[in-house]
């Protein structure tokens, strides 16, 4: 048995850009004594921002931890990116957090990337506290801020204290006691509304509920995410940072894991060392990682398939202790360790034994809905860029490459035009790579219309493949993915060639007719065949009489283009939801506006001299609208949006995806590929077999 840990409390510090989001981290380490001097975003000296890019641009791209204690409680801190660009980084921390503070702006208030932030965190009930941060800023407020808190992200809030001399440079906090009957009063109402047993005893008998009884209710229900306590203060000042370090201590859910128990752990983060081995960041849900331990890797990188567990050995870990990580022996439950050993690691992977209910490529944001072509200034840089973005789509899974053989060509995916320049300026300074990208395009997807069949038959024109293959195609439900079923006997051929089958269908339908990926169908295995392994006389094998794994890949893809072909398939494009606030006397100019760029507003709503309008807008538009709206508005109007949905793309003129050298649309020129990737292969030699298995049901 080992000695227990302390309790441990995973924190991320979530806002939208400009919020003050690291200069609270900073303020957190100071007063927890990890740091002696506070440092600034625009001096570029944050303990967190500490890639050249992140403090020359002044904004967090990647995820960072650091430690610190409070009275006993080990706290690691995950500072995440506040712009939207990098919202994929921010997602793959929220799987590994016990507790959240979410940073707003006492000037702006809650913006468009806080309502996307705390839907998520609400929905994945990760207990939260709100920090209403720049109260020493003019403009600040203090009640209006409360009711947008409340309209735009939750009424479930109350406020833990007073700011008196809001906006000013003097402004204070001075947190509210049991003396304070308003708050007291506000306190009861909330948390009653969660409790049966305190309403029931407020109704009966207010007297009896004690201040030290509230206190723990507040503290159970923050814990449980039914409600949120709102803390006010300046990270640039200090003011009201002891009182919020004091709030995470109370209010948020510390563990102590069992570090006894077997291994499970998540990957969140990977980053390449000085001698360019990888480093994982895995958060230890329970039991202990060893240095020289072998442990079970399994896939959560987003495939829909199952993938066998993978084997690494760790050769090092460190751990996160008052503001560093330092090499130790062993990393344990509760903790978050930097892990050395692992090549073949991926982000989301999950470490050990898997927890029950836990989908480990569960996404929790829109996927990307912009690519762009790169390519190298210099034509000879080909090679070396195709590697420097394999290894930053280690670090962000979803920039999803997507490689041209043909066209000498590398696509990737983007939320936004800052990700593009992020990527190009990381591309010059870390690999010496100078870059060009194409016109950013918008990303749809196909979803099949109908039932579709197609098979060939081994040995049969115009097969050249020793394999039978029949498929059926079938849409799914929005959200329902890629199911593979079978109609023929398992045991009808080995299993290799059924998997072999299942894995080229889902590779395949990562284009479809129009060249977009196809997301939502049932792929039914309608026919299958195979020739057995055969050999010459003298015991040798023929590859040419026998088939293999590689017949099934090849002729997959034909079969499963012919059966989509016959199903249909239509092009959607991505929609955002936005909310629009303008001024009453610009909706004239707003609504024509909205028409020409193909969105649906729904009925618009009044308050005072504003109208608010909600509705629909193509993804591919958004920037554009975000160009007219000032000159439409005068400079008032307020733009959230968020991607929502795909719609049907209407008009006469559907948008196609260039396809990748692997195309099985065009049938001649697929199999000449084959043939060069190959060395030949098919039937050659075929005719002096004797055996053929085939089922078709």
């Amino acid at each position: 048995m080992q000695s227990p840990l302390p309790h441990t409390l995973n924190l991320g510090i979530l806002a939208h850009i400009d919020a003050g989001k690291t200069s609270l981290t900073e303020r957190l380490l100071h007063a927890a004594g990890v740091i002696d001097e506070v440092g600034r975003v625009d001096d570029g000296n944050t303990r967190t921002d500490s890639l050249a890019l992140e403090r020359q641009r002044g904004i967090t791209i990647k995820s960072a931890v650091v430690s610190f204690a409070v009275d006993g409680t080990a706290v690691n801190l995950i500072d995440t990116p506040g712009h939207p660009d990098f919202i994929a980084e921010v997602e793959r921390v929220l799987s590994v957090l016990d507790g959240a503070v979410l940073v707003v702006s006492a000037v702006e208030g809650v913006q468009a990337q806080t309502r996307v932030l705390f839907r998520t965190l609400r929905r994945l009930r990760i207990p939260t506290l709100v920090f209403v941060n720049k109260t020493d800023r003019g403009g600040a407020r203090y009640e209006g801020v409360l009711r947008h808190i409340a309209d735009r992200l939750t009424p479930e809030i109350v406020a833990m204290g007073s700011v008196p001399g809001i906006g000013t440079r003097g402004a204070g906090f001075v947190p509210f006691t049991d003396g304070d009957e308003v708050f007291t009063a506000r306190l009861t109402e909330l948390l009653a509304g969660h409790d049966d047993a305190l309403l029931t005893a407020y109704v009966d008998d207010p007297a009896s509920l004690s201040y030290d009884r509230l206190r723990t209710e507040l503290a159970r229900q923050a814990r449980r995410a039914l409600v949120h306590p709102v803390f006010f203060g300046s990270a640039a000042t200090g003011v009201g940072v002891p009182e919020l370090m004091r709030g995470i201590r109370d209010l948020l859910p510390a563990r102590r894991g069992d570090a006894d128990a077997p291994v499970s752990g998540s990957v969140f983060k990977v980053e390449r060392g000085a001698a360019g081995e990888k480093i994982a960041y895995v958060r230890v849900f329970s039991g202990t990682i060893r240095s020289r331990d072998r442990l079970d890797i399994h896939g959560g990188g987003g495939s829909e398939g199952k993938e066998a567990a993978r084997e690494g050995k760790v050769t090092g870990v460190s751990v996160f202790e008052q503001g560093a990580d330092v090499r130790r022996a062993e990393v344990r439950a509760g903790q978050i360790g930097k892990v050395w050993g692992l090549g073949d690691v991926r982000i989301g992977d999950v470490i050990g034994v898997p927890r029950e209910g836990v989908r480990a490529d569960a996404r929790h944001f829109a996927p990307p809905t912009l690519e762009t072509v790169v390519s190298p200034v210099r034509p000879a840089d080909r090679g070396a860029l195709h590697l420097a973005l394999t290894q930053l789509a280690e670090q962000d899974p979803l920039i999803d490459l997507r490689q041209d053989d043909i066209r000498r060509e590398v696509s990737v995916s983007l939320y936004g035009e800052v990700q593009k320049e992020v990527i190009q300026a990381t591309l010059a300074e870390e690999y010496g790579l100078d870059v060009s990208f194409r016109e950013t395009t918008t990303i749809c997807v196909e979803r099949v219309v109908g039932t579709g069949s197609a098979y060939e038959i081994i040995d049969t024109d115009p097969n050249p493949f020793l394999a039978t293959v029949g498929l059926r195609v079938e849409p799914a439900p929005v959200g329902a993915g890629v199911e593979f079923r079978l109609e023929v006997e398992l045991g009808s051929m080995p299993y290799a060639f059924f998997r072999a089958v299942e894995e080229t269908v889902r590779e395949t339908l990562q284009q479809g007719i129009h060249g977009w990926r196809v997301p939502d169908c049932t792929v039914t295995m309608t026919h299958s065949g195979y020739w057995p392994r055969q050999s010459h006389a003298h015991g040798t094998f023929d590859k040419s009489m026998s088939s293999t794994a590689g017949d099934f890949r090849h002729l997959t893809p034909l079969v499963l283009m012919d059966a989509l072909r016959a199903a249909g398939t239509a092009v959607h494009e991505p929609m955002h939801r936005f909310r629009l606030d303008v001024p009453a006397d610009t909706v004239g100019a707003v609504l024509p506006a909205l028409s020409r760029l193909r969105a649906v507003p729904h009925t618009p709503t009044t308050s005072g001299t504003s109208y608010r309008l909600e509705g629909d807008i193509p993804a591919r538009q958004v920037h554009t609208l975000e160009q007219l709206l000032p000159g439409l508005t005068r400079g008032e109007g307020e733009l959230e949006s968020a991607f929502d949905h795909y719609r049907p793309v209407r008009g006469d003129t559907v948008p196609t995806r260039e396809r990748t050298d692997h195309d099985p649309l065009h049938r001649k020129e697929y199999l000449l590929r084959v043939v060069r990737r190959t060395g030949g292969g098919g039937r050659e030699g075929a005719a002096t077999a004797t055996t053929t298995t085939t089922t078709a049901r």
